[in-house]
Formats: structure tokens, C-alpha cells, sequence
């Protein structure tokens, strides 16, 4: 290394060695503030309520928007999360029930809304991530509600009907899968282990590249990895936190037929959130049972100006044939459209339940 070249990067170094030691101080300084706030909400009789989804998502929104690079949003996102998350576990780690075990790409949805510092308490079911906050045994819950390609996750909707849990945020997670295993090569593979979701979102890539080799659906694609890590011949359909958990090579990435392959989870607790700016609510309600009855339920949205980002149907399971639907709408229930357009819809549902207002994800 020339002399000019050593200056030229010793003086870079220097200087990022000054900006590290300013970072530090300013964390720090964050992190005394955010046990502050912790003090002045337990004086005043709030100390449950340590996370406030509104405040983060406008937190993250305003960093996003006044970003002047080269750091990516993306980047800026990952970054000011963990450091929320370290600064709310000084009060208290966050207890994230989830459906498990680890490596699931639940746990992945949970790591990225509340960030390394919180307590990751992997479940064996849906049911039993519900139960876990409905106990009091975690704070929130982490549960996969619908994929871009394969559509409505029924299990978590036919729990949201029952459940007293609310909303109070949403994780969009990118889904990446990947074929990990331990040979070589392809014409290796005699087995290909995964849930059934992820085998139907590389139907074609499996049609294509591994024709006839059997396809065995498990409980997780956290379950397929460690099945496929400890078996000579077998494969297994999985994310990166699975690949990373049991130190399993990827043979192939990116193996999903659709490139914009998503989940999107709902994130609930005992509360939901405050306006952030740029929220949904999300519905449950019923139609009486005749003709015109749903269009007559769209109608007060529609009167009010609010737009409906989703609705979707599922069997009422306390008569034939009859159904309920979940509907997502864009806004607050606090906003004075929304509130006038939810009284309206009350008294024309046979049912209605809100399930909470929330931010809208933020990537």
C-alpha cells in the first residue's frame, strides 16, 4: 500500500471513527430519553402501554421522508427500529408470541416490527399464539392473515371473529424461498420437505427443475429444514432465518413462480392504535340474509368517501350457508368520516365487529 493511498484512508477512518463516537452518544442519549418517557407515563398511571404503534410508524415515516441518502428507506427503516426496540427493552422486553418454531418466516415478520431486543416466544399453532396474549403471557402476537399468491390465511381469520384482541398493526414481509439441503447438486435430491403453502408457491419451480422427486408437506418450513439438515437425499423449502437456524446450504434462492410473493401479518394485543396519520380499521360484520343485503353494508362506506382496500368472505360457523366478511377500509375510526360511516353500518349489520385501527405498514 502506497503512503498516499495509507493517508488517504487513515483519514477516512479518522473520520468515521469521530462520526461512530458521536452515534454512540447520541444512542445513548435517545436511549435516556425513551426512559424518561417510561417514567413520566408511570407517574401518570400508563406504564402498560410502553409501545405506541402510531408514534413509531410516524417516527419511521418522517425519517423515510426526509432521508437524503445514500442510505436506502429500507435501510433507514431496519436501523431506527432496532433502535426502538433497544430503547423499549430498557423498560421492558416486549414478549412476541408467534406461530413457530424458529426459522419460520413468522418469526422473520415478528423480528422486523419489533426489532432483536424484544422476547421471541415461538407457538406450536395459531390458536395457541391468540391464547398466549389473550393470557397475558406475551404482549402481542405476530399471525400470518393472507399471501399475494395463495390468499386468505383461515385459521387466522376464524380467530379474529372470537377473539377480544385488537389490531394494532400490520408487517408486510417479502417472501424469499429457497431450496436448502446438504447435496450438491439437483439429480441428488430424493425428497423435497415443506408446509403446503410454500410448496404450492414453487409448484412450477419444482415441476421444472426436480419433476417426480416426492414433495412431502410438514408443519413449517422451520420443520422441513431440520428434517432435510439431519436426512442424506432430502431438500426443504424454506426462508433464510431457516437456512441460518440449522446451517443448511441454499442449492437454489429465489425459487418462488411469483417475484412478488408476499404475507401480509396483523400485528394484535389488548389495545389498538391512535392516529398516525395514515391508518386502516379493519371489520368483521354480517349481512342479513336477503337479496341486495351486502350492497346495502357498502353503502355508508361509500356515502362517507371511504375506500375499501379489502373484503372477504368467510363461512359463518354458527349456521349453514351463511357467511361473514372481513372487511379493511383506509383511515381511523377516530376520523369524523370513518366514525359517522361506522354508526351508519351498525345499524344496518346483523353484526359488526371492529377489530382495530392501525398504521399502514411501513417497508
Amino acid at each position: 500500500m502506497s503512503d498516499d493511498l495509507h493517508q488517504a484512508l487513515a483519514g477516512v477512518r479518522a473520520e468515521i471513527d469521530g462520526i461512530d463516537g458521536e452515534l454512540l452518544r447520541l444512542l445513548n442519549a435517545r436511549a435516556r430519553c425513551a426512559q424518561k418517557v417510561g417514567e413520566i407515563k408511570a407517574e401518570h398511571g400508563e406504564a402498560g402501554h410502553i409501545y405506541r404503534p402510531e408514534r413509531e410508524a410516524q417516527v419511521l415515516r418522517r425519517l423515510q421522508d426526509t432521508n437524503p441518502g445514500p442510505l436506502p428507506g429500507e435501510s433507514i427503516t431496519f436501523f431506527f427500529r432496532e433502535v426502538m426496540s433497544a430503547c423499549l427493552s430498557l423498560e421492558q422486553p416486549l414478549g412476541i408470541a408467534f406461530l413457530g418454531p424458529l426459522g419460520t418466516f413468522s418469526e422473520s415478520a415478528a423480528t422486523k416490527h419489533f426489532g432483536h431486543a424484544a422476547r421471541l416466544l415461538p407457538q406450536a399453532s395459531i390458536d395457541d399464539v391468540f391464547r398466549e396474549v389473550e393470557s397475558g403471557h406475551a404482549h402481542y402476537a405476530v399471525v400470518p392473515v393472507e399471501n399475494s399468491t395463495e390468499g386468505a390465511v383461515g385459521r387466522t381469520m376464524d380467530l379474529l371473529l372470537a377473539t377480544p384482541l385488537k389490531i394494532c398493526g400490520e408487517v408486510v414481509l417479502r417472501i424469499h424461498q429457497n431450496l436448502l439441503t446438504r447435496e450438491s447438486d439437483l439429480g441428488k435430491i430424493s425428497k423435497v420437505y415443506s408446509h403446503a403453502q410454500s410448496l404450492a408457491q414453487c409448484h412450477e419451480w419444482l415441476n421444472h427443475n426436480l419433476p417426480g422427486v416426492p414433495r412431502v408437506s410438514v408443519a413449517s418450513n422451520s420443520l422441513a429444514a431440520q428434517m432435510a439438515a439431519a436426512e442424506a437425499g432430502a431438500a426443504a423449502i424454506a426462508g433464510e432465518a431457516a437456512a441460518e437456524h440449522f446451517q443448511l446450504p441454499k442449492l437454489a434462492a429465489n425459487i418462488e413462480d411469483e417475484p412478488n410473493n408476499t404475507t401480509r401479518f396483523l400485528v394484535l394485543g389488548k389495545h389498538d392504535a391512535g392516529l398516525s396519520g395514515r391508518d386502516k380499521t379493519s371489520l368483521i360484520m354480517s349481512a342479513p340474509n336477503r337479496t341486495g343485503a351486502l350492497h346495502e353494508l357498502l353503502l355508508p362506506l361509500s356515502a362517507a368517501g371511504v375506500s375499501m382496500c379489502r373484503l372477504e368472505s368467510r363461512p359463518a360457523k354458527n349456521a349453514l350457508w351463511e357467511y361473514v366478511f372481513y372487511v379493511d377500509i383506509e383511515g381511523h375510526r377516530e376520523e369524523p368520516a370513518i366514525k359517522a360511516a361506522l354508526e351508519l353500518l351498525a345499524g344496518k349489520a346483523a353484526y359488526l365487529k371492529t377489530l382495530g385501527s392501525y398504521p399502514v405498514a411501513v417497508y
